[in-house]
């Protein structure tokens, strides 16, 4: 019923601007002159339903499960009394299942009744959904088909109503990044609620598996957050060391020195690299670079760990060289012609007029690029999971074992959780630092964005 109702919304909406744009044309034809265009009339018929509707749909989905839910507990009421929140949570998704057909074992009479009125349940919740639809779009239609007249101002309702959708999608995401950091400062609260803030910001050891001993708080194990952070800042320095200079290189020979040519082969494949799966990049840290910084290791006497900081931070590096080259060519695109055309007339070389002028000239883009680079290899996940192993170590040696951030909320997410145990919202403490510190890069990216934006425009 949820897809026809979209459909009857759709279908409707169509209508009703075929219908507006019609009468509109029909009294331009008859020689009076609109205020608006007809396309306006038939927008604003279209809004008009499709706006309201669709909030009422979302509205009804979301409000849906929980009414229904409460409907179903009432029924049962006296076969729950005296039981637990767990229990009764239990009893409900047994039900549920049931009634999608997924029946274990043989159940209780009671059970199966209750969900086939849970099946009636919503079979009546969706027939009311499309007539309610159906109703609202009708009478919708035909308020904005009564409006059109050779007066009516249907461009400024038009404009009315996307500013008005603008402004509501400003504000949900306003409001859902404060809802995103509430509830990360909620469940952090609650770790170090647990946890000692000085263990987890000065502490060096990370076991949130083994408890290292009896007297300690949590008694579930180390939290100290600096070895994970070390590993993080040893693979992100590494995969910058290589992504910078080769992707600024890139970008420099393909904006000024590359023929046109050249360059409309080669910067589709690096778009192309940057369209890559992360997880593809794994496969190649694991099976390519990991074995070959092995051998290599292992024939001049190093030792090399099978996983290691150097074989993904190197594969992450690869990963960034697309995205800061992009970055870094638009910023030099963006440089005025003048500028060029000034220092090629007074004399100058292209090496002197790209070093001396053009560089300078699109360092806050480039800047800005670069520092987005950070936050990027600060988060991502796959590659170091293949590539880089799991164990914390205090270590900054690029051929040893080291994790990240990003790779430890996983591990401790992962499978069954109780979110009432140090281990698991240990996971939410590393979010709100990791948050916290692409928070501040960001910032400061930013800061230097405006700064030199304004000198050179």
């Amino acid at each position: 019923m949820t897809t026809a109702a979209f459909l009857c919304l759709l279908v409707l909406s169509i209508f009703g601007y075929v219908w507006n744009r019609q009468a509109a044309a029909g009294i331009r034809n008859g020689g009076a002159r609109l205020h608006s265009l007809m396309r306006f009339h038939g927008s604003y018929s279209l809004l008009m339903i499709l706006v309201p509707t669709l909030v009422l749909i979302l509205l009804w989905l979301v409000l849906q499960g929980t009414v229904i839910d409460a409907i179903l507990k009432s029924d049962i009421s006296d076969r729950l009394e005296g039981l637990g929140t767990g229990e009764v949570q239990l009893i409900v998704a047994e039900i549920k299942s049931i009634a999608i057909g997924n029946i274990f074992g043989t159940p209780e009479q009671w059970k199966l009744d209750a969900a086939e009125r849970y099946v009636a349940a919503n079979a009546r919740s969706g027939q009311l959904l499309l007539v309610m639809v159906v109703a609202l779009s009708l009478v919708l239609m035909v308020f904005s088909r009564r409006k059109v007249s050779a007066e009516f101002r249907a461009r400024h309702g038009v404009e009315r109503i996307v500013s008005g959708l603008m402004i509501f999608c400003a504000v949900a995401a306003i409001f859902v990044t404060i809802g995103i950091v509430a509830s990360l400062v909620f469940e952090t609260a609650k770790f170090f609620a647990k946890v000692p803030v000085t263990e987890f910001l000065f502490g060096t050891n990370w076991e949130p598996q083994i408890p290292l001993r009896e007297d300690q708080i949590a008694a579930e194990g180390a939290f100290g957050w600096l070895p994970v952070f070390l590993g993080t800042l040893v693979i992100t320095a590494i995969a910058l060391f290589l992504a910078v200079p080769v992707g600024l290189m890139s970008a420099i020979y393909l904006n000024e020195f590359a023929p046109k040519r050249v360059r409309a082969v080669a910067k589709p494949f690096l778009e192309i690299l940057a369209g890559v799966p992360t997880v593809v990049y794994g496969f190649f840290a694991v099976l390519v670079v990991a074995p070959a910084i092995r051998s290599f290791g292992q024939s001049i006497g190093l030792d090399v760990s099978p996983n290691t900081a150097l074989a993904a931070g190197s594969v992450m590096g690869i990963m960034l060289i697309p995205f800061i080259s992009s970055f870094a060519d638009d910023a030099l695109s963006a440089v005025p012609q003048s500028l060029r055309d000034g220092a090629l007339g007074l004399g100058a070389t292209r090496a002197e007029m790209m070093t001396n002028i053009l560089f300078p000239a699109a360092i806050p883009g480039i800047v800005g690029g670069v520092l987005l680079a950070v936050s990027r290899a600060i988060g991502e996940t796959m590659i170091v999971v293949m590539a880089a192993g799991l164990i914390a170590k205090m270590t900054i040696n690029p051929l040893d074992s080291v994790t990240t951030v990003t790779v430890q909320i996983v591990t401790l997410l992962i499978g069954d959780t109780s979110f009432d145990n140090p281990k698991t919202l240990a996971a939410f403490a590393l979010g709100m630092m990791l948050f916290i510190v692409t928070l501040i890069i960001n910032v400061f990216a930013l800061r230097i964005v405006r700064k030199y934006r304004e000198a050179y425009d």
